[in-house]
Order: structure tokens, then C-alpha cells, then sequence
């Protein structure tokens, strides 16, 4: 049962490193769901094969069709490609001392603090009163300005210095610095109305446009390479959209398959995947239907029934890897180690297991052995000690419909901060363990 580092065969290291270029320039090319999902589908458009269903341009299902499906079931993979952020509030421009400000709602868990004095860049959507979505990011490339939420200097920073880390930055707090250059011969709010006038003969925004747009704030750095011997990727957004890679890549190269290969992409599970675009929905039965009907099968309840019966889910998002200097928090003979593989999750959830789907034995041994045989490195992972704390993934919301199900993803350092850390080798485990269990 130890856990061996992935470095340890030396075969693949050029594979792990060259694999891990991809995943960098993904990271630094989407940051948000939407354009994660624009550009997932211009990767499975390459491959004809695929049915691919966009919904709502915020998730993605995907799956390559055949005719005994009903017999033998589905093989999916499913993540998430939300990530925690700060959103802006429908009216969020306001001018005080002079400075121009944005009103923020954050999105998912944080700590709130880590989002302080951090450069930002603003990606997203505004849709016009006529209809028209104008697509925005700025602070991405190098001759774009950034925003950041100005933190409390030191000096004067006592009463705050006293406060719970909880309330050391309140939600209310979060404000964007906008601009500051006021407009000539306007005596109320001056520095305001210039920027509405840079947003209309910039971007055609007028701000009641704001209202109905969809603009998040994300840390405005790159992911990069971490480490003398660069053996991990530091970037925002590996929960959980490593996985999300990883899956996208492995139906891309699946070669032959028993069952019909699948991966879906969710929205909003940092939320409680709430909504139209998360795993509470109706997507999965939808497609399921839509898979039937490409093949001519009839795409009656009874039907999905037993398709979702023959069927097998791998909920994959990441664990925690035991941090070296809080080792304490952890069950070190039951936690997840940076670097050694691809993780086994069995159940997740809160102190008594509350809020997870506890996958079966029988399914655990299953996933073992498609590992095993495929010589994927792998590991066996909780998510903290039992009274600690915990967390929950779609895993349980796929379980409600039936599927057989169990939580599978790469351990994560520093999860849910702006720049997380994963190890590229258990990256390339993880893509050659969805890989086979796809094709198994």
C-alpha cells in the first residue's frame, strides 16, 4: 500500500512533460465554463463521431454512439468546469474618494483574503437590451490593464488583524478597483461617468447592460511550471478542470470500447450544482435520450432505466494532497500524496459521510483492476479526518438516478485559491486511467 512517486518510471517522464504542455496552454486559453465549453466542442468537432450537445454554452455533454448501448450501457466521465470566483453584482459601477469601484458577489468557497492585492482580469459576457452578447476579457493579454481589490496596509491594520481569518475580509469588502480619471466639467460623480463613456465607445456597454451580463473576475496570471526540476503546474481553476481536461483528452483518444464512451461537463457544482446547467438537472436522462435516438432505439423511460442500470460514472474531480507543513489535518494512511497517481476516492462527504454516494465495494474492486491492468499509477484518498471537515462532487446527484458511481481525480495543493498546484505526473495518470476505464 505505498505510495510511490509517478517520477519513479523514468519511461514516461518525456510523456508526463510533453502531456502537461497541453493541459498549461488549456488553462491559459479558458478560465471560465463558457469558454471551456466553446473550446471542448471545437476539440471533439475534429472527430465525427461524436454526438455533442452544448447547454446553455455554461456545460457539455459528449459520447460516441452505438447500437447496443441498451446491452451494454455507457462508460462516463463526469466533471465540473465551474471554479470558485468573484462575480460582479448586476449593478456594480459606484464612485467614492474619487475612485471608481465594482461590487462583487463571490462564487463558491474561498478565503476571502487570498483574493486581496491580487492582479485580476475581467472575463465574461454582456448582453445588449437587443439581444446582443458581446464577449469581454480584459487583463489577459500583456498591454491589457488588470483590477485588483486593494487590501488594508499593515500599518493601520490593527482592528482587522484581531478579526476571525472568516471575517478578515467581509463579502460586502470585496471591491474592485476600476479607474480613477474624472471627466471634465462634471461635477458629480466625474470619474464614474468617464468610465461609462469608455465602456460605450470601447465596448458598446451601456450600463444598464450590466444587468444583464455574466462577468467574472479571475485571477489574471498564467499557469507556469513550479519547481527547480518544473514538476508541477501552479495555476487557478485545477479544481476542477484538470479533470475536466483529462476527460476531454482520453474520449479524443479512445481506440475501441465496450461500452458507448461518454464525458460530461457540469456547471455549478462549487454552488451545490444548482440550476439548469448542473448535475441536479435533467441533463444526463436528456442525453441518454438524445444518444438513443441517434442509434433508433426508442427513447422511452423504460429505456434510460436500463441503460442508467448497465451503466458506470467515474465523479471525476480532485482530492487533497497531505500538505507537508499541515500534515496534521489529514489521515496520513488514508490521504492522497502529490505525485504519486491518480486518486481513488470511495465516498466523500461530511463527518459521518453525510452528503456523499459511498460507492460499492464491487464497483471499487472493478475500477482496481482497469487501473491495474492498465499500469496506471494510483492511490487510495479521504478528503481530510472525519471530524474535520470534508466536501461533496456530483458524484451523489448521479448516484440519486442509479448509476454505478465513484470519485476519481489528481490530489490538489492549496485547492479552491487562485493558484492551485497539481503534479504533472499524476495529470498524465489520470488521463491514462479515464482513458482505460473508457475503453475497459
Amino acid at each position: 500500500m505505498d505510495k510511490i512517486s509517478v517520477w519513479k518510471d523514468v519511461d514516461n517522464r518525456k510523456k508526463i512533460l510533453k502531456f502537461a504542455e497541453g493541459y498549461i496552454a488549456f488553462l491559459n486559453k479558458n478560465k471560465t465554463e463558457r469558454e471551456i465549453v466553446k473550446s471542448s466542442i471545437e476539440m471533439l468537432s475534429k472527430d465525427k463521431g461524436f454526438l455533442v450537445k452544448n447547454i446553455k454554452n455554461k456545460a457539455l455533454v459528449a459520447a460516441k454512439p452505438s447500437k447496443d448501448i441498451l446491452d451494454k450501457g455507457m462508460r462516463i466521465i463526469a466533471s465540473h468546469i465551474d471554479s470558485p470566483r468573484i462575480d460582479l453584482k448586476p449593478t456594480p459601477l459606484y464612485e467614492k474618494q474619487d475612485l471608481v469601484l465594482l461590487k462583487t458577489h463571490y462564487y463558491g468557497s474561498i478565503r476571502k483574503y487570498q483574493w486581496l492585492s491580487i492582479p485580476l482580469a475581467i472575463h465574461g459576457v454582456v448582453v445588449t437590451e437587443a439581444g446582443k452578447v458581446k464577449e469581454i476579457v480584459i487583463g489577459e493579454d500583456d498591454k491589457d490593464p488588470v483590477f485588483t481589490i486593494p487590501d488594508l496596509l499593515p500599518h493601520l491594520s490593527k482592528k482587522q488583524d484581531e478579526k476571525k481569518i472568516k471575517e478578515f475580509a467581509e463579502g460586502e469588502e470585496l471591491n474592485v478597483l476600476f479607474g480613477s480619471i474624472p471627466k471634465a466639467d462634471e461635477k458629480e460623480d466625474p470619474a464614474l461617468k468617464n468610465i461609462l463613456d469608455l465602456l460605450k465607445g470601447k465596448y458598446g456597454i451601456l450600463e444598464e447592460d450590466l444587468i444583464s451580463a455574466e462577468l467574472e473576475l479571475v485571477p489574471s496570471w498564467k499557469a507556469r511550471s513550479i519547481g527547480l526540476d518544473e514538476s508541477l503546474i501552479g495555476a487557478y481553476a485545477h479544481d476542477d478542470r484538470v479533470c475536466a481536461y483529462a476527460s476531454l483528452k482520453a474520449i479524443l483518444s479512445v481506440e475501441k470500447f465496450q461500452k458507448v464512451p461518454a464525458i460530461i461537463l457540469f456547471d455549478k457544482e462549487e454552488i451545490g450544482s444548482e440550476g439548469n446547467t448542473g448535475a441536479r438537472s435533467e441533463i444526463v436522462s436528456d442525453f441518454i435520450m438524445d444518444v438513443l435516438k441517434s442509434v433508433d432505439v426508442v427513447p422511452a423511460y423504460r429505456n434510460i432505466r436500463r441503460v442508467i442500470e448497465k451503466s458506470s460514472v467515474i465523479s471525476a474531480d480532485v482530492n487533497v494532497g497531505i500538505h507537508p507543513t499541515y500534515p496534521e489535518v489529514l489521515d496520513e494512511y488514508n490521504a492522497a500524496k502529490i505525485g504519486s497517481g491518480l486518486v481513488l476516492t470511495k465516498y466523500t462527504g461530511v463527518k459521518g459521510k453525510a452528503g456523499s454516494s459511498d460507492a460499492s465495494a464491487e464497483f471499487v474492486a472493478e475500477l482496481r483492476s482497469i487501473y491495474n491492468k492498465a499500469g496506471v499509477r494510483w492511490q487510495i484518498g479521504e478528503l481530510g479526518k472525519v471530524d474535520l471537515g470534508g466536501g461533496g462532487t456530483v458524484a451523489k446527484f448521479l448516484a440519486q438516478l442509479g448509476f454505478q458511481v465513484i470519485d476519481s481525480g489528481p490530489p490538489v495543493l492549496a485547492m479552491h485559491s487562485p493558484f492551485e498546484i497539481v503534479s504533472k505526473g499524476d495529470l498524465f495518470h489520470t488521463y491514462r486511467g479515464y482513458k482505460a476505464f473508457l475503453e475497459a
